[in-house]
């Protein structure tokens, strides 16, 4: 067994756009920001991402596709890429969770949970 680790470690903070939303016609757009750490001990690169998207009424959309935001960084032991994008629903709140598919410079292959996250109209009084 090596002693070598291959971990990315993945935050997320997802915020509601209401000025590229439109409750009226089921448009509800949000931002996520996604902090990924390589928290192994061999620089590994992010080549591809899987999304599952869902919304309240379990409506799932998947996405797939190379890099993220036009990127597949290579991250050495310790460092930090960090990127924002977005998504749409059709309800007021939903999640979102995936995995990236990553190559080490060994050639070894794993993945990186993204954990599950909320998307989410703040609850406005009337």
């Amino acid at each position: 067994m090596s002693d070598r680790t291959y971990a990315f470690k993945v935050e997320v903070e997802s915020r509601y756009l209401p000025e590229q939303s439109n409750p009226e016609e089921s448009q509800y757009a949000f931002a996520y920001t996604v902090t990924i750490r390589n928290v192994g001990n061999v620089a590994a690169q992010l080549i591809s991402r899987h999304w599952l998207i869902t919304d309240t009424n379990n409506r799932v959309v998947e996405v797939k596709g190379l890099g993220v935001v036009g990127h597949q960084p290579l991250l050495k032991p310790g460092d930090r890429f960090e990127y924002t994008s977005g998504s749409h629903l059709g309800t007021p709140s939903g999640s979102m969770r995936g995995t990236y598919f990553c190559v080490a410079e060994d050639a070894t292959r794993f993945e990186a949970e993204i954990p599950e996250f909320a998307l989410a109209m703040p609850r406005t009084l009337h």
